[in-house]
């Protein structure tokens, strides 16, 4: 399952830190060997250009991702078009694999074939662990906000949206606000997608219930009440949803991030997504390259990819929302009709830092077992 999205908020925090390292050391000075090797090249101008990379990646043939879901903002999708566009096998690992998992692996198969070459990482994971990633700025770097990425490369936000709340309008009332999910007609309906003091997801889905309930996202107290409300009035569901909970109607109602219940939509046409207004709550995850990725070249050509408009429009059409949409928008090359489709989001974004998440999760660790218990 996988972990809290970052925060544009909280990349600053990350930035902060290789700001402060950059301060702290000397600067390394590129040897020649190292300046042509891809496990050092900072752009693809280091070796040469985009088709030197190309090259050098096909060279390598393959690529280790892991804890990438097919059906998560269409990976699925993603990983095989890389794979027929460059004649690349890529290798998915734990698909189902958390933030932390990622970061386990890279550790534990430090120096073999089978390490990650790349991450795709959320919250605080990813601020822990900037020491491990390779910088790397891609062809598109500039068009990136600046709050969105390090300003060396180190990672760069790739793909966000919204908490939201899923539901199969064939079995359920179309719900207007989140206190409508204690009326009776949800009734044993309404699913977390986890456990909030382990899923990102699911902590998410109180943040976005304590905005609802008058509480803010560190002060999530109004949240955890609404829940224990929640499960008084018998309305919450202590299953953890899935494809198949959902479009068996086990779990019709689920809080998720939207482009995770938008996905659903193309197997159960009367799965639909709500963004309640007034409690927007938003995040990004984060992508980077493992400083020791067994296959150098095709991470960084993986990088190229994801942040091109084909790229960008993939994960577009999976409903999540690409960094380079304000960009592309403007030039013209984003999928309009993939972004029409994007659920309707009312009112002013919260985006939590990291300060706000930590409190919060320790107000979750000390209570939820006794609101939902």
């Amino acid at each position: 399952m996988r972990t809290l999205a970052r925060s544009a908020a909280a990349t600053l925090t990350a930035t902060a830190i290789v700001a402060l390292a950059s301060a702290c050391s000397p600067p390394e000075k590129k040897t020649e060997s190292a300046a042509g090797g891809a496990a050092t090249a900072t752009s693809a101008a280091d070796l040469g250009g985009l088709d030197a990379l190309i090259a050098a990646a096909k060279k390598e043939g393959q690529l280790n991702v892991i804890a990438l879901p097919p059906d998560w903002a269409n990976y699925g999708e993603i990983i095989k078009t890389f794979g027929t566009k460059y004649g690349i096998k890529v290798n998915s690992a734990q698909p189902d694999g958390s933030s932390q998992d990622e970061i386990n692996a890279a550790d534990q198969l430090k120096g073999q074939d089978i390490a990650p070459d790349v991450f795709d990482l959320g919250a605080s994971v990813a601020a822990a662990n900037v020491a491990k990633f390779a910088p790397y700025k891609v062809s598109t770097f500039d068009e990136i906000p600046a709050t969105l990425k390090d300003p060396n490369g180190a990672w760069v936000n790739d793909y966000g949206g919204y908490m939201s709340i899923g539901y199969d309008s064939a079995k359920v009332p179309a719900p207007t606000s989140v206190a409508d999910l204690l009326k009776a007609d949800y009734k044993g309906k309404v699913a977390l997608n986890g456990d909030p003091t382990q899923a990102g997801a699911a902590f998410g889905g109180v943040q976005m219930a304590s905005l609802a309930n008058g509480g803010t996202v560190e002060d999530i107290k109004p949240g955890v009440d609404f829940f224990a409300d929640l499960k008084k009035a018998g309305n919450f569901l202590p299953v953890d949803p899935s494809p198949t909970t959902i479009e068996s109607g086990q779990t019709p109602v689920v809080f998720d991030w939207d482009y995770l219940n938008a996905s659903q939509s193309k197997k159960l046409p009367s799965w639909k997504v709500f963004v309640p207004a007034g409690s927007v709550l938003g995040s990004y995850y984060v992508q980077a390259i493992n400083s020791g990725a067994p296959h150098p070249a095709a991470a960084r050509l993986w990088q190229e990819f994801l942040y091109s408009d084909e790229g960008q429009n993939l994960w577009l059409k999976g409903g999540a929302r690409p960094v380079r949409a304000d960009a592309m928008t403007k030039a013209g090359t984003i999928d309009a009709a993939a972004a029409a489709a994007l659920p309707k989001v009312e009112g002013t974004p919260v985006i939590p830092t990291e300060a706000q998440n930590t409190k919060a999760k320790q107000y979750l660790s000390a209570n939820w077992a006794k609101a939902i218990g």
